[in-house]
């Protein structure tokens, strides 16, 4: 696969900041419709707030990923055509956004799954989802406009599914069948999770420290506000920046080589 899976914001027109809608709350400071252009947004699709965005009261704003989607459909299915120069295109532009945004959200689990040792005996499967899926990105805006995009991740979920129960089968003893647990403030300090299955848990505000997450299944978990300080995530299956971007940790939380700790991250 040689699709760029994370955003490039240097040829994106900017769309995480117009297509999508919100509401004040503790994420974002601010009401602000579909469509719309966010206040703090210049004239050069750049954010006026960039560095302070927490400061600031857009914490949102910062756990978002569009997984290079921005650019995709910048670059690709636009053309180079912004909605600023065209405005005709606003409204079909930023409809596709978030079609395209799950599309490259399947292709970074499928990239990443691909290349786990244990995936083997899926990875004909994973390889022909990877070929369909790049197709569909392909498409032009009318016909991504009708995708079922629902459907088309039902699909990889299954394939996906496998070749986490795989890589899981490797842990020894008993796991942790935690999909779609609420575990909202959950005591879990310490715990042991490794191959656990973790997806669409709801892990808001819980207590993680010196949990053992490794090669556990967290996608689609949420972590808003967990506290990570100290938590081992080493060869955590489908773990994404935006989970850690907005969890609470520190020097002492194990991540994966690709991830990074965030900035607001105490030392």
């Amino acid at each position: 696969m040689n699709r760029e899976l994370k955003a490039d914001c240097e040829n994106c027109f900017a769309l995480c900041c117009v297509a999508p809608a919100f509401a004040a709350s503790s994420d974002f400071a601010i009401t602000k419709p579909a469509g719309r252009a966010c206040p703090n947004l210049a004239e050069d699709f750049r954010c006026g707030i960039h560095r302070e965005l927490r400061a600031k009261g857009f914490r949102g704003c910062t756990v978002f990923d569009c997984f290079g989607a921005g650019q995709q459909v910048s670059q690709v299915t636009f053309g180079g055509e912004d909605w600023r120069r065209s405005p005709k295109l606003a409204r079909e532009m930023f409809a596709v956004f978030p079609v395209m945004r799950d599309l490259h959200e399947l292709l970074y689990y499928l990239s990443e799954a691909l290349g786990w040792p244990a995936a083997g005996p899926v990875r004909a499967e994973l390889e022909v989802a990877v070929k369909e899926t790049e197709r569909l990105t392909l498409h032009n805006p009318a016909a991504l406009g009708r995708l079922d995009v629902a459907a088309h991740r039902h699909g990889v979920n299954g394939v996906l599914l496998r070749a986490s129960e795989l890589a899981r089968a490797e842990v020894k003893g008993k796991k942790k069948d935690r999909r779609g647990a609420d575990l909202i403030g959950a005591s879990l300090r310490g715990a042991s999770l490794r191959g656990a299955s973790l997806r669409g848990a709801y892990l808001i505000g819980a207590d993680l420290r010196e949990a053992d997450l490794r090669v556990a299944d967290v996608i689609g978990a949420d972590f808003r506000d967990a506290d990570v300080r100290g938590a081992d995530f080493t060869g955590a299956l489908f773990l994404i920046q935006s989970q850690l971007d907005a969890a609470k940790g520190d020097g002492s939380t194990k991540l994966p080589p690709s991830l990074r700790a965030p900035g607001h991250w105490s030392g």
